[in-house]
């Protein structure tokens, strides 16, 4: 079986994406454990002055740093497509399997420390005098 890659996009203007290394488990809660395709689990922030990375999830904190992979990985969407066989009858039809190159995965950001708790005092509402 044949199955052909492509890439629509360009060469050198593939979009770059990133992975994003945890140590550990993310789970969700049982209430929405089926519909978790875009669901946003925490932020995400660079600091370019120190070249670090900080993942907030809930009230947790995780440092990381980006590294460069050895090997680039390709992000791919399988497509099938059904053309007529010339060979055959015209009424007959085969499936061609196509994978089109969505991105390119060059750089992984990672999370190897534990993380920190972020704890918030609470605020104390001051009462004001009745004069």
């Amino acid at each position: 079986m044949e199955i052909k890659v492509k890439c629509s996009c360009g060469e050198g203007s593939c979009p770059e994406w990133a992975i994003i290394e945890l140590q550990g488990v993310v789970e969700a809660q049982p209430s929405i454990r089926d519909c978790i395709q875009n669901l946003e689990i925490g932020r995400l922030c660079h600091s370019s002055s120190q070249g670090s990375y900080t993942f907030t999830v809930g009230y947790h904190e995780l440092s990381g740093t980006k590294t460069v992979l050895k090997k680039p990985l390709l992000v791919l969407k399988k497509k099938k497509k059904r053309e007529s066989d010339e060979a055959e009858e015209s009424s007959s039809e085969s499936l061609r399997r196509e994978l089109e190159v969505i991105g390119v995965i060059r750089h992984r950001i990672l999370f190897k420390t534990r993380p920190k708790a972020l704890i918030s005092r609470q605020q104390i509402k001051e009462k004001k005098p009745t004069c």
